[in-house]
C-alpha cells in the first residue's frame, strides 16, 4: 500500500473515531478499505478488555466470506477454567510472555499449530497471519484494559509481503486508538448505569453536573428493605453476607427495572427507587407491577437458597407518591444525583411500618388516590397511623388478602397489572 492510500485510511480512522462510529463498524470499514487499496486482508479480529460487572472484554471480527459468526462478542474472565486454558494457548499470551508486539505466522508451519484457532484458520483457506499487541501506558490503562490485541489474516500464499506489513504497522495503531476511544465511551456509560442508575446516568452524561441544579418532579417512590437482615448477618459466616445481600438486591432491582423504574440508591439492604410517567396512574401501576414481580423473584430465590441450605428472609415495601427535588446535591467535588424532599422520608417511614402492622406491602393514601378505580379496588385499609417524624396521620393500604387466597381474584389482579 502506497503512502497516499495509507494517509487516506488514517484520516478515515481518525474522523470516524472522533464521530464515535461503533467498534464493529470501524473494523468492517477498515478491512474493506484495506482490500480496496490492495492490502488483501481475509479476516480481522480485535480484542480489548473493559470495565464491566459481568464480562471481561469485547471482541470484534470481520471475514471476507459470509459466516454465522457474530461480528461482536463478549468474553468472561480468563482467570480460571476452560477460558484460562484457552487464553494460555493463544498467540497473544505467547506474545506477552515473550515480549513481542508483532508476530507474523505462516499457518502451514507446524510450529504454529500450538496456538489456538490456527488449525481452523488454515482449514478455511487462510495462509498467513500477523498478530499485534499494542500496550497502553500507565496513564492510559483502566483496570484490565491495558492493551489492544489484534490479528490479521490473508489468503495469499506469499502473505502480506514487506509492503503490506509496513502498512499494517502504520495503520493498526491508529485503529487501536479509535477502538480504545470507543471502549472508553462504553465504559463511561456502563459505570454510569451501574453506579448511578439508568436515567440518572443519562442526565449526568448529558452535562447536568452543576451542584444545586435540580428539578421538581412528581413521582412514585419505592422503598424496600429486608426483614431481619441484621440478625441474619450476625449468625452466618462473614463470607456469606455479601452473597446474601446480592441475591436479594438482584431480586428487587430486576423487578424494578423490568417494570420501567429507576433505582436511585442502595442503602445497606434497602432500595430506593422511583417510577415516573406523564400519566401518574400508569406510574402507580408500574410500581405495583414491580412489587408483584419482586414477590415472584423472592419466591424463586427462597426455593433456591433453601435447597442450598442458606438463610432466607422476606422483604417490606413501601409505596408513596409525592413531589421531590431530583438532581445534584453535595459538595463541589463529591456530588450525588438523587431525590430529596419530605416524600422520600415518608416512603421510608411507610416501609418501616410494615413490621408494626405485619404486612409485606404498605401504600400511602396518596398512592391509592393516584391509582385508577380498578386499581383502588385491589387495596384495603390497614388503619390510620401517625408516622414517626411526619406531622399528619394518614390511612395506609395493602393488597386485598383475596389476591393471594383466591385464584380468580389473583388472576384478575395479574391481568390488571399486565394491561
Amino acid at each position: 500500500m502506497e503512502l497516499t492510500p495509507r494517509l487516506r485510511l488514517t484520516n478515515w480512522l481518525v474522523s470516524q473515531g472522533l464521530t464515535g462510529l461503533p467498534q464493529n463498524d470501524l473494523i468492517r470499514g477498515f478491512c474493506e478499505r484495506c482490500r480496496a487499496e490492495g492490502l488483501h486482508v481475509s479476516r480481522g479480529m480485535v480484542f480489548i478488555d473493559t470495565l464491566h460487572p459481568i464480562f471481561e472484554g469485547r471482541g470484534f471480527r470481520w471475514n471476507d466470506a459470509e459466516t454465522n459468526e457474530s461480528d461482536v462478542f463478549e468474553y468472561g474472565s480468563t482467570n480460571e477454567g476452560e477460558a484460562a486454558a484457552a487464553w494460555r494457548s493463544s498467540i497473544f499470551y505467547h506474545m506477552l510472555e515473550h515480549g513481542h508486539d508483532e508476530l507474523p505466522v505462516d499457518l502451514a508451519d507446524g510450529a504454529a499449530q500450538r496456538f489456538k484457532f490456527v488449525n481452523e484458520l488454515a482449514e478455511k483457506g487462510h495462509k498467513h497471519l500477523v498478530a499485534y499487541v499494542h500496550q497502553f501506558g500507565e496513564a492510559g490503562t483502566m483496570g484490565q484494559m491495558d492493551c489492544v490485541y489484534s490479528y490479521w489474516v490473508t489468503r495469499r500464499d506469499e502473505g502480506f509481503g514487506a509492503q503490506g506489513l509496513a502498512a499494517l504497522r502504520d495503520l493498526v495503531p491508529v485503529l487501536g486508538l479509535a477502538i480504545k476511544s470507543a471502549a472508553q465511551a462504553d465504559i463511561t456509560k456502563t459505570l454510569g448505569r451501574v453506579y448511578l442508575g439508568r436515567d440518572t446516568a443519562e442526565q449526568v452524561l448529558r452535562g447536568r453536573m452543576t451542584r444545586g441544579v435540580t428539578e421538581r418532579i412528581n413521582t412514585v417512590l419505592w422503598f424496600s428493605d429486608l426483614r431481619g437482615s441484621t440478625a441474619i448477618s450476625e449468625t452466618i459466616d462473614p463470607g456469606e453476607i455479601i452473597p446474601f445481600l446480592n441475591d436479594y438486591a438482584q431480586a428487587s432491582i430486576d423487578a424494578i427495572h423490568d417494570a420501567g423504574g429507576e433505582v436511585l440508591k442502595l442503602i445497606g439492604d434497602g432500595v430506593l427507587a422511583m417510577f415516573t410517567h406523564e400519566n401518574m396512574a400508569k406510574a402507580n401501576r408500574a410500581a405495583l407491577r414491580a412489587e408483584h414481580r419482586f414477590r415472584r423473584n423472592m419466591k424463586a430465590l427462597t426455593t433456591r437458597r433453601t435447597a442450598e441450605g442458606r438463610p432466607v428472609t422476606s422483604a417490606h415495601v413501601g409505596l408513596h407518591v409525592g413531589e421531590v427535588f431530583y438532581g445534584n446535591i453535595g459538595s463541589d467535588d463529591r456530588l450525588d444525583f438523587t431525590v430529596v424532599g419530605p416524600a422520600v422520608n415518608e416512603v421510608s417511614r411507610i416501609a418501616s411500618m410494615c413490621r408494626s402492622v405485619d404486612r409485606e406491602l404498605l401504600m400511602s393514601s396518596a398512592f391509592r388516590a393516584g391509582l385508577d378505580a380498578a386499581g383502588r379496588n385491589y387495596l384495603v385499609s390497614t388503619g390510620r397511623y401517625a408516622l414517626r417524624g411526619i406531622g399528619r396521620a394518614q390511612d395506609l393500604y395493602t393488597l386485598d388478602p383475596d389476591i393471594a387466597a383466591d385464584e380468580v381474584v389473583g388472576g384478575k389482579y395479574e391481568r390488571y397489572l399486565a394491561s
